[in-house]
């Protein structure tokens, strides 16, 4: 049997090693040969690398573990491409969560003004990823964890032919949190609707019936996700939108509470990354560790793994699967175009992802806000490919994040400032 060859780019990154424990988990599933680790940071790619190795070993994987910083070697073959960049690191992040606060919007990492900037700095890197996997490996899957994630495979699937997934924790620990009241049912069914980040669950199907409505005040909605502070849900708000929501919500839901939290914090949520990353990169220097540490899951990565390494599995094993991913629309929905990107259930198996039409009617609340924010998306993107700037100020003068004009042009202004020297196609 042919051993799989799986490219990692961005591999330096502090979540790698919960990566490599999914393979790990799945090492009977998934022949896996040779990792070959990317990353442009030589010295986190030694640090990471070298602890990723130490792991495949101790759980006695016959792996070769090859770092480079070369993008041609990591794809050359490869059979996978689990994507995981950020540009301009935490560094970058915090410029977005702490400038749209001087202008009285939330600053976030992936949605808003924040998510916003982030997308037009690495969309250009992205799709020069796409084209180089059209090149060395065309036969390959794209898996990309890189935020924000709907946004980006919005412009990867309209405007390549790489066969791209995009991929997010949100909707494991969402279907999770339903287990308490789905076990002991035989039959069980999901609906799940929404774009990345804006998601929600529309009914839960047992046995053929729907217990959603007669059941969500006992979803544990007190949120899950490290990177989102009072992610909990008022009771009268979830029996008006008749769904379970996704945690990112609460900026949309209750902005001005978000909003007085995040001006009154002392730091950041992308200056407590750094610390822990820091602290990460000190215990993966230590020869005697092979296990992914418990502090890794204060990165707020818990569950990565469990979408990655699952969905490689379902299409290498062609299991025909259920998972929840980042793919076009191609009908599923008939209040989306076609070529929508949209985060949704879909049968997984060797021939890619098709998405499933929710079982129940969704609702005009969730129509409207997912074109809202999908026309959003759509700007953004045009801007990120071609370094519009009026296409950047439309596309952020519909989030309802934003503020007026004067203020949004204001911020927008500032963050291309800040961040000129990742946003080429501005200014070329």
């Amino acid at each position: 049997m042919k051993g799989l060859k799986i490219a990692v780019i961005g591999a330096g990154s502090t979540y790698t090693p919960e990566l490599i424990d999914g393979f790990i988990q799945r090492k009977n599933e998934l022949p896996v040969d040779r990792f070959y680790m990317m990353d442009i940071d030589e010295e986190r790619l030694e640090i990471v690398g070298d602890m990723a190795g130490r792991m495949l070993k101790a759980n006695s994987m016959d792996c070769k573990v090859i770092k480079t910083e070369s993008l041609e070697a990591a794809l050359h073959k490869a059979d996978f491409v689990i994507v995981q960049i950020r540009v301009g690191k935490l560094d970058a992040r915090v410029k977005d969560e702490k400038i749209p606060l001087k202008y009285g919007m939330i600053g976030q990492e992936t949605t808003g003004i924040g998510g916003f900037m982030k997308g037009m700095r690495t969309i250009p890197e992205l799709m020069k990823i796409a084209g180089m996997i059209e090149k060395y490996c065309p036969d390959a899957w794209m898996i990309n964890f890189s935020n924000p994630s709907g946004m980006l495979a919005e412009a990867v699937l309209n405007h390549t032919q790489t066969k791209m997934i995009g991929l997010c924790n949100v909707p494991v620990y969402m279907i999770r949190s339903l287990k308490p009241l789905t076990d002991g049912f035989g039959d069980v069914t999901i609906d799940y609707v929404g774009l990345n980040h804006l998601s929600w669950i529309t009914g839960v199907y047992c046995d053929g019936v729907n217990i959603l409505p007669e059941k969500l005040m006992e979803v544990d909605n007190s949120g899950k996700l490290k990177n989102i502070p009072n992610s909990e849900f008022d009771a009268g708000l979830l029996k008006t939108i008749n769904a379970y929501p996704c945690g990112y919500l609460t900026y949309f839901y209750y902005r001005d509470r978000q909003l007085k939290y995040l001006l009154k914090e002392e730091k950041t949520r992308g200056e407590i990354c750094r610390e822990i990353e820091n602290e990460l990169l000190l215990l993966y220097q230590n020869p005697g560790l092979a296990e992914k540490p418990p502090m890794l899951d204060k990165r707020g990565g818990a569950m990565y793994s469990e979408a990655a390494v699952s969905l490689i599995s379902a299409i290498y094993n062609d299991k025909n699967e259920i998972h929840v991913v980042n793919t076009k629309n191609n009908g599923a929905l008939d209040f989306m175009d076609k070529n929508d990107v949209v985060e949704i259930s879909c049968r997984v198996n060797k021939n890619g992802v098709f998405p499933i039409s929710p079982k129940g009617p969704v609702n005009e609340h969730i129509k409207g806000m997912m074109r809202m924010i999908k026309t959003y998306e759509k700007h953004a993107v045009k801007a990120g490919l071609y370094g519009d700037y009026n296409e950047a100020v439309k596309a952020v003068l519909i989030h309802p994040l934003a503020n007026d004009y004067n203020q949004i042009k204001g911020a927008l202004d500032e963050l291309m400032e800040a961040h000129r020297y990742y946003l080429p196609q501005f200014y070329r």
